[in-house]
């Protein structure tokens, strides 16, 4: 469980995947990730083909840390496991859906924007946490207000994250990386404009060295 939170933070960037046609898209868009230097993905159940693109990409590049986002429910959390999903990304606080994910010994990263949720989520026994939506619930000054009581729940942002504000979110020591769809965006992907994925990724991983050198 620990070894995802480490890539979390080693990285500092979780690319946020929607996947209209994964059995076309999925190979490249992870080679362009891998290329641009970030080899990991969270591939939302927002597409039918998430499964799918789970499956592709976990079995093609085993080293690659692939999990699942937007996951509401049990039955989710079942078929991304099988598909080969490491962790599970959800938009909101379920405390059903948190312990079956733990009973399954895989890493569930709820959202939580609010103290009680961040309470909730201590009594869980989580120690991550996904800050969704980040820019329109607050963003940096909120993270940074409610990291005064609960100095020991690390984050990651996702909503609203860019390459104009990466670094400043970064330079927060209570976040241990971003989650954002900038560099995999629909018109990209659709496009195959995979050499322009892999650049953003590649200024994404610059960013973050600076955040954490000047950190």
């Amino acid at each position: 469980m620990n070894d995802v939170k480490s890539i979390f933070s080693d990285i500092g960037v979780v690319p946020v995947i929607k996947l209209n046609n994964p059995e076309t898209d999925a190979l490249p868009l992870a080679e362009a990730l891998i290329a641009g230097g970030i080899p990991i993905a969270e591939v939302t159940f927002r597409a039918a083909g998430a499964e799918t693109a789970i499956k592709l990409i976990s079995e093609s590049y085993p080293d690659m840390a692939v999990g699942a986002g937007t996951v509401i429910c049990e039955e989710q959390v079942d078929r991304a496991l099988a598909a080969g999903a490491r962790f599970i990304v959800s938009p909101g606080f379920d405390i059903d859906l948190v312990r079956y994910c733990i009973s399954k010994n895989v890493p569930v990263f709820p959202g939580c924007t609010t103290a009680s949720e961040y309470q909730l989520a201590i009594k869980a026994g989580l120690d991550t946490v996904k800050f969704f939506p980040a820019e329109q619930s607050g963003g940096l000054s909120k993270i940074k207000a409610l990291s005064a009581p609960f100095p020991q729940l690390k984050l990651m942002p996702t909503g609203g994250i860019s390459l104009k504000n990466l670094k400043e979110y970064l330079s927060c020591k209570c976040i241990c990386a971003c989650g954002g769809s900038y560099m995999v965006s629909a018109d990209l992907i659709d496009n195959g404009r995979w050499d322009e994925i892999t650049e953003l990724c590649r200024q994404s991983v610059e960013i973050v060295k600076e955040a954490r050198n000047n950190g």
